[in-house]
């Protein structure tokens, strides 16, 4: 088992917040930051961290919302779910989590290329780490709902996109339009799946198109130095 911990670091702001840190299995591939859903930093995004420290990465996943509400951790219903919706889109700045990623970026870049990944919302500010950030050497990028309104940014990275055909959430319409851009620097994939297809915890996982999005998650990485 990876040997993952909870710290605490000292983000742009001064803010001192919990980031999930597990070093990496082996040799040393890359460093990553794995961005959480809006369900905090929990045993899910933990345990696919530590999937990552087999691979090869150093990860860090910081707790985004931990200046609104220290610790949150929800699980995908009732108050967790209200709680997690009223924080990403009402009490957490979404510019806030892009600094916090960069300063996780920052912290891993010392020691070789620094690969992002998020996961719904985190999905959301992996795109935006290829298109805003420095030092990020490619994103990978789940279902985040966030990326068809912001399609006109052009990635300065390799980034991919991993879209379930189904998810009521992100209209297949937005999808398209994010491929229709055609940038260079940008590979959409669409699943014949619903959201959150990456986590054995939800009602939509499926698990031949979690393993297909990991490998290809991992095929740009080590295509980008990793």
């Amino acid at each position: 088992m990876a040997d993952g911990s909870m710290a605490r670091m000292t983000m742009a702001d001064g803010a001192q917040v919990a980031v999930y840190h597990v070093h990496p299995a082996g040799e040393r591939r890359g460093g990553l930051v794995l961005v959480q859903e809006i369900f905090g930093v929990t045993d899910h995004i933990r345990e696919l961290c530590d999937d990552y420290a087999k691979d090869g990465y150093e990860v860090l996943a910081p707790a985004l919302f931990d200046r609104e509400h220290p610790g949150f951790e929800a699980d995908y219903s009732g108050d967790g779910l209200a709680e997690a919706i009223r924080l990403a889109r009402e009490a957490h700045p979404f510019a806030q989590s892009l600094a916090d990623v960069q300063t996780c970026v920052d912290a891993l870049a010392a020691s070789g290329p620094v690969f992002v990944v998020g996961y719904c919302y985190g999905g959301s500010v992996a795109w935006f780490a290829a298109t805003q950030l420095n030092g990020v050497a490619a994103a990978s990028g789940y279902y985040g709902s966030l990326i068809p309104a912001a399609a006109d940014q052009e990635p300065k990275v390799p980034v991919i996109l991993h879209f379930g055909r189904y998810d009521t959430g992100i209209p297949m319409e937005g999808v398209e339009q994010v491929i229709a851009k055609g940038w260079p620097n940008a590979t959409v994939h669409v699943y014949d799946a619903g959201h959150g297809f990456n986590s054995d915890r939800r009602k939509d996982y499926h698990e031949p198109s979690a393993a297909l999005a990991k490998a290809r998650t991992l095929e740009l990485f080590r295509a980008n130095g990793g």
